[in-house]
C-alpha cells in the first residue's frame, strides 16, 4: 500500500465528560400516564401486599430439583411466597446448574401467572448478565467489564448491552444487576475485574454506554428488546482497606464525592432505573444504612425516582457483621428508613411479617413504605410488565446468533493488550512452530472467570466445551503439526480457584527444542466475591517457576496472562520477549487471541488499571503529587517513589503512532468557558491500526493536595500507515474543579497543565468559584 498523509478530524465523542457538567432535574423526566397509574394502584393495595413489593426472593425457595435433575418450581411453595405474602420480585439461578432459554421460558411464565392470579402485579425477575447473557445457557458470552475498559471504545460498551438485553429478554428476564461501577483502585480485591477499571470518566463513560445499551433511549418506555439496569454496587465497594471481599473502606469526603460517585452520577443521568447496594461500610457507617448516600444524594439531590435493591442478605449483615443494630428488626427499621427499597431477603419470608410489625408499631412510617411500594410498581410500568408480562424466545431469532457471535469476537480482539514485543517478535511468521504450555492454556474458566453459567464460574468447561480454548484456537490458527502442547502446571478444579498441579518439567523443556517459540500461559482459575480473596498479590510460585525453568532453554518466550486482576510478574517479565494481557476475554478470546498472534488482527487495546511492580507499591495513576518524595536535599533518600510495571492507559501495537501540534482554544479561562482541544495523530508504522487518544490535565498548586494527574478525554480512531488526523476534545472548564476540603466543588485561580501523550500545553484559570450545590 503507498503511504499517503491526511489531514481529517476527529471530534472526540461520545458522552458527557464527567459529573460536573449541569444537571437537569428530575434526572428522569416523569411520565404523568404512568405516575397516574402508580397511583391508582398503589391506592388499592393493602399493607401486606405493598411490603411484598418491597421484597425480593432467590429461585430456589420456589422449586426444587426433579426426578430428571432439572430445576422446576413447586405449587406450594409458589403458593406461600407469593398468595400468601405477596413477594413481588424473584432473582437468580439455581446454584449447581445454568438454566437455557426454554427452560426459563417455562419457569417465569409460572411466576408471573401466580404473581398476576394472587396480587394482580406482574413479578419483576433479576438475573446477574454481567458479561452478557451469562445465565442463560447457549446466550452469546462477551469480555468482562474490566476488558470493555480496555479497548476506551464506549460503542462496543454499548453494542455488548444491547444485545445482553435482546438474549436476556428471550429468557423471559426484564433486569439485570449490571452494570457493576465500583472504581477498581486496589489489585488485591477479588471483584476487581467486574468493573471498568480505576478511573472515574472511563467507568462513568462507560457505565453510561451500557445503560444505552441495556435500557435504551427512553427509561419511562423500555421496549420488550430491552432490560432494567441496576448500577451496583453504590459506593465506594471497590477499595476495601483490607483488600478483602465486603468488608470497611476508609474514603476522603472530596473522593468520595469527586471519584466514587461520579460514575452513578452519569449512569442515572442516562436513566439508570435501579441501583444495588454496597455490602459493606465507608468511614464506619454500613452503605445500607445510610440516609445521606441512600436518599440524600441519591433521592433528594437528584430528584432521582428509581428503585434501590440490597445486594445479597445485607439487611440481615447491619445485624450479624456490621453490628450496628441490635437484632434483624432492628436492621430492617435501620435500612427501610435510610432509603432501601428492596430487600434481596433471600431465603426468608419473615422480612415481611417483621416490616409489617414496625409499620403498625410507628417505627417505620407509611410513607417510607408509599414510597418504596411506587418506586417498584413504577419499574414495572416502565418496563411494560403490566401490558407484557412475558417476552419469550421464539420472538427472539437473532439469540445466539452468528451475528451476537461475531460481535463478541470483534470486542474480545479489541480488549487485549499487547504490554511489551522485543524486535517484534509478535506477529508468528506463517509456519513459526510453537509450544504452548501453562494452567489457562486449556481452560475456558480462566478465558471467562466468575459469573459465568455459575456464580464461580466452575462449571464453565463443560457449559463452553464447543468453544475453543487457547491451546485449541493457537492449533486452528498454526496448524496442528506447528502447535506442542505440554503440561507443566495445570489448576486443580476439585480444590480451590488457587489450588494447582504441578507436572514434571523436562518434558516441556525437551519439547522447547523443537520449538521456534514457547506460549506460555499464566493467570488464574475462575473466581467471585469473597472465594477469591488472596493473601499475595505475587503470581504463584509454582507459575513463575515454571517461567524460569522454561526460560533456560534459550527460545523466545511469550508470557499470555489470562488474569482477573494483575498478578505480580516482575521476575519473570524480564524473561519474556512478549507479553500480552488478555484479562477475561470471554469464550472467543482463544479464538481472539490466535488471530492477533498470527497479525490478522492489530492489537489496540491500553491498561485500564495501573499494573503493579511491588507489592508495597500499589498505586493509581491519579496518586497525589506528594505520593513521590524521593532524595531531599543534605537528608537522605526516602525512596517513596512510584514505581509500576505499566502504567494506566498503557498499550503497544504492531505500528506506531505520533502526537504532534497540541493546541488549546483558550490559554487562559474561567469556569464558564468551554475548551477546545486539538491534536494531530500520525500512524508512522507500516500497517493500519487502532490507537486510543488520552487526553489529561495537571493542576499545578491547589489549596487541597492535587493529584498527579485525571483523564478528562478519551477516544479512539483508526488510521492506515502514513495517515494523519486531528482529534478535537472539547472540555468544560469546570471539569478542573475540585471537592475542596469543605466538601464544596471549587475551581480556583491559577496554572494547568493538558497533555496528550508527549504533547503538553500550559493553561491558567483566572478567577476561583465554589459552587453551593453538591453536583454542580
Amino acid at each position: 500500500m503507498m503511504l499517503r498523509n491526511l489531514l481529517l478530524s476527529l471530534t472526540a465523542v461520545a458522552l458527557p465528560a464527567m459529573a460536573y457538567d449541569p444537571i437537569t432535574l428530575p434526572v428522569i423526566p416523569p411520565d404523568p400516564a404512568i405516575e397516574k397509574k402508580v397511583a391508582e394502584t398503589l391506592s388499592k393495595m393493602t399493607l401486606e401486599e405493598k411490603i411484598g413489593q418491597m421484597t425480593q426472593i432467590q429461585l430456589d425457595i420456589l422449586g426444587e430439583k426433579g426426578p430428571d435433575g432439572k430445576f422446576r418450581l413447586v405449587k406450594e411453595k409458589l403458593d406461600t411466597v407469593i398468595g400468601i405474602y405477596k413477594v413481588g420480585s424473584i432473582l437468580n439461578a439455581p446454584y449447581s446448574y445454568c438454566l437455557d432459554a426454554e427452560t426459563w421460558n417455562v419457569i417465569i411464565p409460572q411466576i408471573q401467572e401466580a404473581s398476576m392470579k394472587y396480587i394482580g402485579i406482574p413479578c419483576i425477575y433479576g438475573l446477574d448478565q454481567n458479561h452478557g447473557t451469562t445465565y442463560t445457557n447457549g446466550g452469546t458470552l462477551f469480555p468482562q467489564n474490566l476488558n470493555v475498559a480496555a479497548s476506551f471504545d464506549t460503542g462496543l460498551c454499548r453494542r455488548a448491552a444491547e444485545i445482553t438485553a435482546y438474549e436476556t429478554r428471550a429468557s423471559d428476564c426484564p433486569w439485570t444487576f449490571s452494570p457493576t461501577m465500583d472504581l477498581a483502585r486496589d489489585p488485591r480485591w477479588p471483584r476487581f475485574w467486574e468493573n471498568y477499571g480505576e478511573d472515574p470518566l472511563v467507568n462513568a463513560l462507560m457505565g453510561a454506554a451500557a445503560v444505552k445499551g441495556f435500557q435504551g433511549d427512553d427509561p419511562n418506555h423500555v421496549d420488550k428488546n430491552h432490560i432494567a439496569v441496576s448500577l451496583k454496587h453504590f459506593m465506594g465497594y471497590g477499595v476495601p482497606y483490607s483488600g478483602k471481599d465486603r468488608t470497611p473502606a476508609y474514603i476522603s469526603p472530596s473522593d468520595l464525592r469527586e471519584k466514587h460517585f461520579a460514575p452513578y452520577l452519569e449512569a442515572i443521568k442516562y436513566g439508570a432505573l435501579t441501583i444495588m447496594v454496597n455490602s459493606s461500610s465507608i468511614n464506619g457507617t454500613p452503605v445500607h444504612a445510610d440516609p445521606l448516600l441512600l436518599t440524600q444524594w441519591l433521592k433528594n439531590d437528584l430528584q432521582w425516582d428509581g428503585l434501590i435493591v440490597t445486594d445479597w442478605a445485607d439487611i440481615n449483615n447491619l445485624y450479624t457483621r456490621e453490628k450496628v443494630a441490635k437484632d434483624k428488626k432492628d436492621a430492617i427499621r435501620i435500612a427501610i428508613n435510610a432509603g432501601i427499597d428492596m430487600a434481596m431477603e433471600p431465603y426468608k419470608v419473615d422480612y415481611c411479617e417483621i416490616l409489617r410489625e414496625l409499620v403498625e408499631e410507628g417505627s417505620v412510617p407509611m410513607s417510607r413504605i408509599d414510597d418504596a411500594a411506587a418506586r417498584a410498581l413504577r419499574l414495572k410500568y416502565r418496563l411494560g410488565l403490566f401490558d407484557r408480562p412475558n417476552t419469550l424466545l421464539k420472538d427472539y431469532p437473532k439469540f445466539a446468533s452468528k451475528e451476537f457471535h461475531q460481535a463478541a469476537l470483534d470486542g474480545a480482539a479489541e480488549t487485549m493488550v499487547l504490554l511489551k514485543n522485543d524486535d517484534n517478535i509478535l506477529p508468528f511468521k506463517s509456519g513459526t512452530r510453537l509450544l504452548v504450555t501453562g494452567p489457562t492454556a486449556t481452560s475456558m474458566r480462566s478465558l471467562n472467570g466468575g459469573w459465568t453459567y455459575t456464580w464461580q464460574g466452575h462449571l464453565t468447561d463443560t457449559y463452553a466445551k464447543d468453544y475453543n480454548t487457547i491451546l485449541e484456537a493457537l492449533t486452528n490458527e498454526f496448524g496442528a503439526a506447528n502447535v506442542t502442547y505440554v503440561p507443566t502446571v495445570t489448576f486443580n478444579n476439585e480444590g480451590s480457584y488457587q489450588d494447582e498441579i504441578v507436572a514434571d518439567s523436562e518434558a516441556a523443556i525437551k519439547a522447547a527444542a523443537n520449538a521456534d517459540a514457547i506460549v506460555i500461559c499464566i493467570g488464574e482459575n475462575s473466581y467471585c466475591e469473597t472465594p477469591g480473596n488472596l493473601s499475595d498479590l505475587h503470581l504463584s510460585v509454582n507459575q513463575r517457576d515454571m517461567v524460569k525453568s522454561l526460560a533456560k532453554t534459550g527460545k523466545p518466550i511469550v508470557l499470555i496472562l489470562n488474569e482477573g486482576r494483575p498478578r505480580i510478574i516482575a521476575d519473570i517479565e524480564p524473561l519474556a520477549n512478549a507479553v500480552v494481557d488478555i484479562i477475561l476475554p470471554g469464550n472467543f478470546g482463544g479464538d481472539a487471541l490466535a488471530e492477533l498472534l498470527a497479525g490478522k488482527r492489530n492489537f489496540s487495546a491500553r491498561l485500564p488499571f495501573t499494573y503493579p511492580r511491588e507489592i508495597n507499591s500499589l498505586v493509581t495513576y491519579d496518586y497525589k503529587v506528594s505520593e513521590e518524595v524521593g532524595k531531599m536535599e543534605g537528608v537522605y533518600d526516602y525512596d517513596a517513589r512510584v514505581n509500576v510495571q505499566w502504567p494506566f492507559g498503557y498499550g503497544k501495537s504492531y505500528t506506531t503512532f505520533e502526537y504532534s501540534d497540541m493546541r488549546v482554544d483558550k490559554k487562559e479561562f474561567n469556569a464558564s468557558d468551554v475548551l477546545t482541544v486539538t491534536v494531530k495523530v500520525t500512524n508512522t508504522g507500516t500497517r493500519d491500526g487502532k490507537d486510543t487518544v488520552l487526553l489529561f490535565s495537571s493542576d499545578k498548586a491547589a489549596s487541597v493536595v492535587p493529584d498527579n494527574k485525571r483523564l478528562r478525554g478519551f477516544t479512539k480512531l483508526a488510521l492506515m500507515p502514513g495517515e494523519t488526523r486531528e482529534v478535537r476534545f472539547t472540555i468544560p472548564a469546570t471539569d478542573l474543579a475540585f471537592v475542596n476540603a469543605a466538601g464544596k466543588w471549587t475551581l480556583e485561580e491559577g496554572d494547568f497543565t493538558l497533555s496528550i501523550g508527549n504533547q503538553t500545553v500550559p493553561i491558567y484559570c483566572t478567577t476561583t468559584k465554589i459552587w453551593d450545590r453538591p453536583n454542580l
